[in-house]
């Protein structure tokens, strides 16, 4: 069973052999604290105690020559069996190498290192640490020699020169190292180079040398820093003249890279320090017209300060719109469909008063069309339009520029998807501003042609009735009815310019088309305005039949309402042009207010009737022509009968009703107004008799059982 068990890869031993027990937890019963405390600091000073001391191999004496040649001979054994295993281990040659120098046999050392270098010539360390041996036991030459094959194999390693050039100028050989960094010079290291090299000469005061060097390496390194640093070696010798020059060369040279407003910055800076303000300031100016607004940050920050420090309010003034309009440009740079940026872009310009910039600015905001034709998306827009030919007209005065702004905006607007009346009407407005009515015909003309609005209609006839072209307002109305005739508006509007030149017949007529139309937008305003006209015109007949139609097409509660206040007003308007006496006409208006009265009551009893047999369900608008009806007699006083209508009057009822939710569940209760009429409550009460009649009925049959 044992054997069963046993895992081969466990020494064949059973699983339970192989684990590990560990003590069970204690259980701590009592937790309270020691008396005496114990620190980390003990804890840790006794196990460092109780450490073993660490095993070290003895020290050997070596007493004589002999013992000395065959420790030397195991130790060499050694190293070599250890780099015939590790060869490239590069480690395992220093040593050996290291320990060769220890025994101060030289020679064998170099050989070792010899070797070492055939293995991995690339390793630089081991170059170092061979010419460190070299100059350490004073071998020059020998140094000499390692650091020359040293940079000549491997003449990107920096450090390889600065230790060889370092060694010969410890040495005093200054015209060796020189040559040195004229070698590395050739192959064109990086900057720190050449200004190890700058700083060589200058140690020395080569003043002179260190420019040449200077020449060469800006020819090299032709980036700012390479040129400022040159600018500032001429400014720390006193030659104003010549950093000038360097920092004019610079600039012919890099002012269109990444990094100019650093160079800027010195040079303005440069100019500062020698006094020369006006030069700084053009400086300034020069860069900001030629760095792109994204990258001349700090520079506008530069020149807020130089201002401030030097300039007038004016140059202040101007520096602090820069930056304002630095903002501007880096807003509209990150999203150049931010209008709003644009927007207030341009009114800084109108405050400065540069029409060029303004223009720039404009024409800049306006190339930035919507990417989509959605009319939610160019509202914003149109506005930069409007704007900039507002300001060519009012504020810069330039009637064709203003001309070209409309035309070339109206040419934009995808007028067979959408498009703006605001735009047709302003340009159609500032051609009648200058006096050109032919050229504000042709653009309103062209916008009911390409793109018809009601306000473009509205404002084209109210222009021509301004001027008093009636026969072209009576066109523009048919074309704005072909166009939207559901709209009650221009129905209306078209009857009452008929009527004002008391074309009546034509007004009714107008009338008559409008209410046949199969739709319209608000019919109860045209109805409303027929029914007005024709009381104007004291046409109570066609009045009447107008109600009646009107009621066969609606029989709404506002309808019932204004046809019995018709009928009811109806006396006053049929008051005068009489030749009868005094008490005869008092006579007269009594019995037609009487007549009217009535009619007004036959139209209320209608309309009741109607409530109460084809609507039951319409309660409260029943209860509140009622009290219309109450209101009525009430104001006719002497004539009014407050008692027809009082019979009438339903009771007010205060009901519950549930409240369901979406899945039939009951939420709550809602109060509500209910109205029982009078005859609803009778036969409520038929009801009652009814089911007691019957229930009598029962008792006396129980009974006789």
């Amino acid at each position: 069973m044992a054997s069963r068990d046993a895992d081969p890869s466990l020494g064949y031993l059973t699983r339970k052999d192989t684990e590990v027990k560990l003590p069970r937890a204690t259980r701590v019963k009592n937790k309270t604290p020691a008396p005496i405390q114990i620190t980390a600091e003990q804890i840790l000073r006794e196990a460092r105690e109780r450490q073993e001391a660490e095993i070290r191999p003895p020290k050997q004496k070596i007493t004589d020559t002999t013992e000395l040649a065959d420790y030397r001979l195991r130790k060499r054994k050694e190293f070599e069996d250890l780099i015939r295993r590790v060869r490239w281990n590069v480690s395992v040659w220093i040593k050996y190498a290291q320990w060769e120098e220890s025994q101060k046999d030289f020679n064998r050392a170099r050989s070792v290192w010899e070797r070492a270098l055939e293995v991995d010539y690339r390793n630089h360390t081991l170059w170092l640490k061979y010419a460190e041996v070299e100059m350490k036991n004073k071998f020059i030459n020998h140094a000499r020699n390692v650091w020359d094959r040293a940079v000549t194999l491997l003449p990107r390693v920096d450090q390889l020169w600065y230790k060889y050039i370092h060694m010969e100028e410890m040495l005093g050989n200054v015209a060796g190292a020189r040559q040195i960094f004229e070698r590395w010079m050739s192959w064109m290291p990086d900057q720190q180079g050449w200004l190890s090299y700058i700083k060589f000469e200058l140690r020395y005061n080569e003043v002179d040398r260190a420019r040449a060097i200077y020449e060469r390496f800006v020819q090299c390194h032709p980036k700012v820093g390479a040129w400022i640093k040159f600018a500032k070696f001429e400014m720390k010798n006193g030659e104003i003249v010549r950093a000038r020059n360097v920092y004019e060369r610079a600039v012919e040279k890099l002012a269109d890279e990444e990094d100019a407003e650093q160079l800027f910055v010195a040079f303005a800076e440069f100019e500062e320090r020698c006094k020369e303000t006006e030069r700084a300031r053009c400086i300034y100016k020069f860069a900001l017209d030629h760095i792109p607004k994204g990258r001349a940050e700090d520079l506008y920050r530069k020149f807020v300060a130089f201002e401030k420090q030097y300039g007038d309010k004016e140059g202040i003034e101007d520096a602090i719109v820069g930056k304002r309009r630095f903002q501007y440009e880096d807003e509209v740079r990150k999203n150049p469909l931010n209008y709003d940026a644009w927007f207030d872009y341009i009114r800084l310009e109108e405050s400065v008063g540069s029409k060029e910039r303004i223009r720039e600015v404009y024409e800049r905001a306006i190339a930035n069309v919507p990417p989509a034709e959605e009319k939610r998306y160019w509202q914003r827009y149109i506005y930069l339009w409007i704007n900039y030919a507002l300001y060519e007209e009012l504020d810069a005065g330039d009637i064709d520029r203003t001309r070209d702004v409309y035309r070339e905006c109206l040419k934009l607007i995808p007028h067979e998807k959408f498009s703006f009346a605001k735009i047709w009407l302003l340009a159609a407005q500032f051609e009648i501003r200058q006096l050109n009515l032919k050229g504000a015909r042709q653009i309103l003309g062209n916008a009911i042609g390409k793109a018809p609005k009601d306000k473009i209609f509205k404002k084209y006839i109210e222009i021509e009735l301004q001027l008093g072209n009636i026969d072209r307002c009576q066109k523009l109305y048919e074309k704005y009815l072909e166009w939207a005739p559901e709209n009650c508006y221009a129905w209306s509007k078209y009857a009452e310019l008929e009527r004002s030149l008391s074309e009546t017949e034509r007004a009714r007529a107008i009338f008559e088309l409008a209410i046949t139309q199969p739709a319209l937008d608000m019919p109860e305003l045209l109805w409303k305005a027929y029914i007005d006209f024709e009381i104007s015109e004291g046409e109570y007949q066609r009045t009447r039949g107008l109600y009646e139609r009107l009621l066969d097409r609606t029989k709404h509660l506002k309808v019932w309402i204004s046809y019995a206040k018709f009928e009811a007003s109806a006396v006053e308007e049929n008051d005068g042009g009489s030749n009868l006496p005094q008490d005869g006409i008092q006579e007269n208006h009594h019995e037609e207010k009487k007549k009217c009265i009535q009619h007004a009551r036959r139209v209320f009893e209608r309309a009741i009737n109607y409530y109460r047999t084809s609507a039951p369900e319409l309660k409260e608008e029943r209860a509140m022509l009622l009290e219309e009806w109450l209101n009525m007699e009430s104001s006719f006083g002497e004539f009014g009968n407050i008692s027809l209508v009082q019979s009438k009057l339903p009771k007010k009822l205060k009901k519950r009703k549930q409240i369901t939710s979406e899945d039939g569940g009951v939420v709550g209760y809602e109060e509500f107004i209910d109205y029982v009429f009078p005859e609803e409550n009778q036969a409520t009460n038929l009801k009652i008799l009814e089911a007691a009649y019957k229930w009598k009925k029962q008792k006396i049959s129980s009974d006789e059982e």
